[in-house]
């Protein structure tokens, strides 16, 4: 009984919830430079299609014209069973919001992502977690029909206690609560 009174409360929240993305809040003030860095990926929402499994770590770079580019790596499957790292780069196409870019995936694991994804910076603390969020496919009604979202942090244990509050608002802002699932490091592509 409990479990379904649970579960009216949530159809009920995700109901009165204002999914459309337009409406998605990006971080106010992104500083890129503070951003910079390496971050671990801890958990993520898959898109549809291959996508990088595990051991999903990105490094972010500000050239000296004030450009991002990135590089991630991550554990794939491809052909049903050949496992493999991917390493990609990423370059930016800025836009007037300093939090959201196009981004265009280049190299040999290119065929991995479609081609240009809108790729927001929902929230960051510079430090410690992060929040990124595409939708590739937008409905008729304005919601996403196909997202991906990863949770970053700047550690590969995962994410501090006091961040998980944030985080967990901010899975529900963006209507992907429960629809994340856990980024295991295992050190698979530490040797690539």
């Amino acid at each position: 009984m409990l479990r379904y009174i649970v579960a009216l409360c949530l159809l009920a929240l995700a109901w009165a919830q204002d999914c459309q993305v337009a409406n998605v809040q990006v971080m106010q003030n992104f500083d890129r430079s503070r951003y910079a860095g390496v971050w671990y990926a801890v958990a993520k929402k898959d898109p549809e299609g291959l996508f990088l499994i595990d051991n999903v770590m990105a490094q972010f770079i500000v050239g000296e014209d004030g450009k991002m580019t990135a590089t991630a790596k991550g554990r794939v499957i491809i052909l049903n069973n050949w496992e493999m790292c991917a390493d990609m780069l990423a370059t930016f196409e800025e836009t007037p919001d300093p939090a959201k870019f196009r981004m265009k995936y280049w190299g040999v694991a290119s065929y991995l992502q479609s081609g240009n994804d809108d790729h927001w910076v929902i929230d960051t603390d510079y430090d410690n977690y992060a929040i990124h969020y595409s939708c590739r496919l937008i409905d008729a009604d304005g919601t996403c029909l196909d997202s991906y979202s990863f949770i970053f942090s700047r550690h590969p244990a995962g994410l501090r206690a006091e961040d998980q509050r944030i985080v967990t608002q901010k899975k529900m802002d963006l209507c992907l609560l429960g629809k994340y699932r856990r980024v295991t490091h295992n050190g698979f592509c530490e040797s690539s």
